[in-house]
């Protein structure tokens, strides 16, 4: 069977495509793409889903097609605050199967982080 790897370095790569899954790994919030400001959970998990979109499309499919979700919270306190920006991103008709946990994330300015696993 044929592994794609996309954005590959020393550690890991961004995403990679195995028999019609494709595995995303975590995304975080981008700063330089929001000015260079943390922003709050809400803005942060706005932009990972728009990452997330991204990538998706470049493998071939989209949100419709997710199968599972783990989505890390710096504090469960976000969790309301999340939760609205998933509600609206996400596709109702199409849910997957999602865990949120509590996660000291890498860097302190980090809320969130979220990864996903879709179909093809």
């Amino acid at each position: 069977m044929t592994i794609q790897r996309f954005d590959c370095g020393p550690r890991m790569s961004e995403m990679v495509v195995h028999n019609d899954t494709v595995y995303l790994c975590g995304q975080i919030a981008d700063f330089e793409a929001m000015g260079g400001v943390t922003h709050d959970v809400t803005a942060q998990t706005r932009d990972v889903l728009r990452q997330i979109d991204v990538l998706l499309e470049r493998a071939g499919t989209d949100k419709s097609r997710l199968l599972t979700a783990t989505v890390y919270l710096a504090d469960m306190a976000g969790f309301a605050a999340m939760n609205a920006a998933w509600d609206a991103w996400v596709d109702r008709a199409n849910a997957p199967a999602r865990a949120t946990v509590e996660a000291k994330l890498a860097d302190p300015d980090l809320l969130v982080e979220i990864q996903v696993i879709a179909a093809l």
